[in-house]
């Protein structure tokens, strides 16, 4: 069973859409002067040696790791393994009736449940039904949501009060 969780955790961050604020690791094997940790400029950019400027930004972490690869390969390694891994994700945030507002490390598989939990749970007060997100990439707002909907890095979720 762990087994599974960690390959399903493995394979979402694979697919996992870098932007701005996160922070990335590379590594390429034997290549220590080429193994490097990075924090997204806020244009999603960053300066990696023999490459240039490199635009992670709107990429997979699969694809950045194949870019950097490409670049690598012939004039400067014979056959470079490189791989590329987020070791911190953009922010989520959690506000309203929730114990502690604020913003937290996105995680693969996060939903607005987990998201409230993480912001300490309910207040007395909350409305466990009136619960909406804003989702960072489509910038639309879904209201009276369900706790297991996912919630991706950058979105808001905004706790209402209950009236009764």
């Amino acid at each position: 069973m762990l087994l599974f969780s960690m390959s399903a955790a493995h394979a979402e961050t694979e697919q996992y859409v870098l932007d701005d604020g996160d922070r990335i690791s590379i590594k390429v094997y034997g290549e220590d002067d080429l193994s490097m940790d990075i924090l997204l400029s806020t244009q999603g950019r960053f300066d990696y040696p023999y490459l240039g400027r490199l635009q992670a930004a709107g990429k997979t972490v699969g694809q950045l790791q194949s870019t950097i690869e490409r670049g690598l390969r012939g004039d400067y390694l014979i056959d470079p393994k490189v791989t590329v891994n987020v070791i911190q994700f953009r922010k989520f945030y959690v506000n309203g009736e929730v114990n502690q507002p604020g913003g937290y490390d996105y995680q693969p598989g996060l939903t607005v449940a987990k998201a409230i939990a993480i912001a300490g749970g309910f207040t007395d007060r909350a409305s466990r039904n009136k619960i909406q997100k804003t989702d960072s990439k489509k910038s639309t707002t879904q209201k009276n949501v369900g706790l297991s909907l996912s919630v991706g890095p950058g979105d808001i979720i905004v706790v209402e009060q209950s009236f009764f």
